[in-house]
């Protein structure tokens, strides 16, 4: 699967959020500089060809819900569970706290 520019970008600043911490599609959208695409980050972070390397599953929605995953919510759980990262009703417990500015 060929990458684009822009999705490559993405997969590159997911790759940066440290284990135990979650950042927002909205989030890394703003470091692209295109704060208004976070649904094409959500959409390159989909087509993660390099999972779990490139750590997909620490990107969530803008108040904390944890948003899609493409081996399905609760696998998406579960990783971030392992990583300590306390999920709730479908939300990060402590979301401001755990969030990783770039």
């Amino acid at each position: 699967m060929e990458l684009s520019i822009f999705e490559k970008a993405v997969l590159e600043a997911a790759r940066k959020i440290p284990a135990g911490r979650v950042t927002t599609y909205g989030e890394i959208a703003r470091l692209l500089g295109r704060p208004r695409a976070s649904r094409a980050v959500g959409n390159a972070l989909n087509k993660n060809p390099y999972s779990p390397v490139v750590p997909c599953h620490r990107v969530v929605k803008s108040d904390g819900q944890i948003g899609g995953f493409n081996r399905g919510v609760a696998a998406k759980v579960k990783v971030l569970t392992k990583e300590g990262v306390k999920v709730k009703n479908g939300k990060i417990v402590d979301f401001q706290k755990l969030f990783h500015h770039f």
